[in-house]
């Protein structure tokens, strides 16, 4: 009996340092990113990028899976159904917390179902108006509008999206009325700002910043709480007159809800290397895109949290569906 009580404890003694080293020498094989919108967009360009220096820290290759469909939907539900051992990460952007909003089965629940790493980047949106509207600032277009409610238009590339909410927070941040006018992607929402059809828009400022500087659109202002290399001419809405406005697309990764913290704190870690590195930064400049990291894995779960419910609150008051 004594031999056998002495095996048990040995065995004990063991069994946490075989985990540790277990856990260690994560990952042993190739991390797959579903990246849940089409190749060539910031989100998968940012993915890319930044994936390719993780793999470098992990010592393990990172596939990259686009996964489009449904607003991002199909690429977030085969995530959340994979398993939490850190193999399968998601690459999220806005819509990610933005969309169990807007439809009646998401598939999915950003703050439950999912356990952050890190975000990436951030990208600035840029308030532009058609030149031939007698405003250059954005005190003037406040008061313009006022003046003039529900007769000043705004155009989105889509219900739910970036410039759409974009747009309605700031109606609602400045008490004013503008008739939103959805269309189904950005090329055909900017020609139409461009033709004077629709006054105004919300807008990518890597997608903007040829129109403005050619002279073929006004910049009045940036949604970020720091200006943009793109426009450092342009003031923030914040320094506009808007107290605290801000609303930015992020880019990050996140987890299947489950995963281990020592995983998500490793490659928590890669992610910040990555996005430290020089020349990709730079890169990513030039375009308007600012990498950058979370603090700390729930630092970004928080952040998911917020923007989730503050996109909800919006959401609801303004009445925002997809059918």
């Amino acid at each position: 009996m004594k031999h056998s009580v002495g095996l048990i404890v040995a065995a004990l003694a063991l069994a946490p340092t075989a985990g540790v080293h277990a856990q260690s020498s994560y990952p042993t094989k190739p991390v797959r990113v579903i990246v849940p919108f089409a190749a060539g967009g910031n989100l998968d360009l940012v993915t890319r990028g930044v994936a390719s220096r993780m793999a470098e820290g992990l010592g393990q290759q990172i596939v990259v899976d686009n996964r489009p469909g449904s607003s991002g939907l199909l690429g977030a539900q085969l995530a959340h159904k994979s398993p939490p051992d850190g193999y399968t990460l998601l690459a999220v952007p806005n819509t990610f917390a933005v969309a169990p909003s807007l439809v009646s089965n998401a598939g999915y629940d950003p703050v439950k179902d999912f356990a952050g790493i890190s975000l990436a980047a951030l990208v600035p949106q840029v308030l532009v108006v058609n030149p031939a509207l007698p405003v250059r600032t954005v005190k003037e277009l406040i008061g313009l509008a006022k003046s003039r409610p529900n007769e000043l238009t705004y155009a989105s590339a889509g219900v739910g999206g970036t410039g759409h909410i974009a747009s309605e927070l700031f109606n609602r941040a400045v008490g004013i009325e503008m008739r939103h006018i959805p269309y189904k992607g950005n090329a055909q929402a900017i020609i139409d700002v461009l033709a004077g059809n629709v006054t105004l828009m919300f807008d990518q400022v890597s997608t903007s910043v040829a129109h403005v500087r050619a002279g073929k659109l006004r910049g009045l202002a940036v949604t970020s709480r720091k200006r943009s290399p793109l426009f450092p001419d342009l003031p923030t809405i914040d320094e506009a007159g808007v107290p605290k406005f801000e609303d930015v697309t992020f880019n990050g990764f996140v987890a299947p809800a489950g995963t281990p913290r020592d995983v998500l704190v490793r490659l928590h870690a890669e992610v910040v290397k990555a996005v430290r590195t020089p020349a990709l930064r730079n890169r990513f400049i030039e375009q308007g895109v600012e990498l950058t990291a979370s603090a700390s894995p729930e630092d970004f779960s928080a952040y998911i949290k917020a923007e989730f419910e503050k996109k909800a609150r919006l959401v609801r008051e303004a009445g925002i569906r997809l059918e």
